[in-house]
């Protein structure tokens, strides 16, 4: 179960990233709150909570299933969240910004 949750951890830390700078930056980008879900823009400030949001439910996982960095297997459990949904989200929001997917 460990694993499963540091998995998770790793995929809202990554998730965190490009809406909390979003935020900072004031410029709009697509959440799940945006019409339609996910394609949509999201106000910075929404951006900037979602991720905050994010951020701290990641750090909560670690802080109760502290890892250690290197080759062991909470770590890599870890780093294959926070790859797994770079990738989809890399993929999804290239989509959303060629007009491959529409609103």
């Amino acid at each position: 179960m460990s694993d499963i949750l540091l998995l998770l951890a790793g995929a809202l830390l990554c998730n965190a990233i490009p809406h909390v700078t979003s935020g900072l930056m004031g410029s709009p980008f697509p959440t799940p709150f945006a019409k339609p879900r996910g394609i949509g823009p999201s106000s910075p400030l929404v951006n900037f909570l979602w991720g905050g949001l994010n951020l701290m439910l990641g750090l909560a996982i670690l802080a109760g299933h502290p890892v250690a960095i290197g080759f062991n297997e909470g770590f890599l459990a870890l780093v294959a969240g926070a790859l797994a949904l770079g990738a989809l989200m890399s993929r999804h929001f290239g989509k959303v910004k060629s007009g491959e997917l529409t609103r």
